[in-house]
């Protein structure tokens, strides 16, 4: 067991590193530029913002100068009469941006970057201004608490319906059941997660504020209530509640269509086995060949959903975040993708790859102990 664990470690440091690679040049070449947007917004409102000062925003936040700006330096030079070394220090930059000295450029980039997170130093956010890893564990709480809770309710709701689905095939239970799953399914977040902010939050709220009653039901966004807080411990929990309700309620509605369609498959599959023919033959009753004999094979193919619920239950849900402006940590990753924050993006899509190659892991260890078969070399 051992050196099978160790064995699947040292592949995974293979992964990130080659996702650690991939992700770097892929980030690089967004476009979106950091610092160009400051400029870009600095000049809107009217603050001419000079060369030296773009090269020194540039030099602050350790990028590479664009073409461009280059250009423009080069120009000033010659206008200002400067000598021929200087310009030819920065005409030979210039050439070192274009073809080969480019790639070399992201290749000595990516090796920097390397070296700090091999230091356990993931960089300073551009866009927040504090350590990457800080940022991270900063909000990576309400994204857990808000994913673990809804989690507990998709398996409690989708693994009863795909039984009672796979139980009665073909029955009205099962059409019913398949039909509100592929709704749920088809859904994209964002507008579901809208609708249900309209009808169960902003539509109720606007009713009771037109009768003159002064209600505290569901909240549309955010996740405290400022006035709330010294009011007691049950006070906050409840509107923690009344925050969370709609967010946790939409998660639940768009994840339980995939686990349900697994459970009935699966038990669909073990059904028609010949010991559950052996079990039936024997006179047991259906409800123990269903739990006992049937269920408990169901729960192996099961366990490969174990691989993609650590990074969920960590990473946030982004689009749902972003929908009823959680303090998340998806909703603030989407907002440093928007903005081109190359350390936050860097960080966040590594911290994916880790808990993606320990999810994994963790599934095919979990293989041994549902199935006594597996044999882990």
């Amino acid at each position: 067991m051992l050196k099978y664990i160790a064995k699947r470690l040292l592949y995974a440091v293979m992964v990130l590193l080659g996702v650690s690679l991939i992700m770097y040049f892929l980030v690089r070449l967004m476009p979106v530029d950091f610092i160009q947007s400051k400029i870009d917004a600095m000049n809107a409102s009217g603050a001419m913002v000079e060369t030296s000062t773009q090269l020194a925003m540039y030099d602050t936040y350790g990028l590479e100068y664009p073409d461009t700006l280059i250009e423009t330096k080069i120009n000033e030079l010659k206008e200002d009469g400067a000598s021929a070394e200087e310009i030819a220090k920065w005409e030979e930059m210039l050439g070192g941006s274009s073809g080969w000295g480019k790639v070399k450029k992201l290749f000595e980039g990516y090796f920097n970057w390397l070296g700090n997170l091999a230091r356990l130093d993931l960089g300073v956010s551009f866009k927040y201004g504090i350590p990457v890893e800080d940022k991270i564990a900063m909000h990576m709480g309400t994204s857990f608490a808000v994913a673990f809770i809804a989690t507990i309710f998709e398996f409690m709701i989708a693994i009863p319906l795909g039984i009672t689905a796979a139980t009665h095939q073909y029955s009205i239970r099962d059409y019913v059941v398949t039909v509100l799953v592929m709704v749920g399914i088809s859904l994209p977040s964002f507008f579901f997660g809208n609708i249900l902010k309209n009808v169960l939050a902003l539509k109720p709220r606007e009713f009771f504020r037109n009768i003159g009653l002064d209600i505290n039901w569901l909240y549309a966004s955010g996740l405290v209530d400022a006035t709330v807080s010294d009011k007691g411990f049950f006070a906050q929990l409840w509107d923690y509640f009344l925050h969370a309700f709609i967010p946790i309620l939409t998660i639940v509605i768009l994840s339980i269509g995939g686990r349900m369609r697994m459970t009935r498959t699966n038990m669909l599959e073990v059904m028609n086995s010949d010991y559950i023919r052996t079990a039936r033959a024997k006179g047991l009753k259906e409800r123990v060949v269903i739990y006992k004999h049937a269920f408990r094979n169901t729960l192996i193919p099961l366990v490969t959903g174990l691989a993609g619920l650590l990074p969920g239950l960590f990473s946030g849900a982004i689009i749902t975040e972003q929908v009823f402006d959680l303090p998340g940590i998806g909703n603030y990753a989407l907002q440093a993708m928007n903005v081109g924050d190359i350390p936050f993006i860097m960080g966040y899509n590594m911290f994916l790859a880790l808990l993606s190659v320990l999810g994994v892991i963790l599934a095919d260890l979990a293989y041994g102990l549902v199935d006594p078969r597996v044999k882990l070399h």
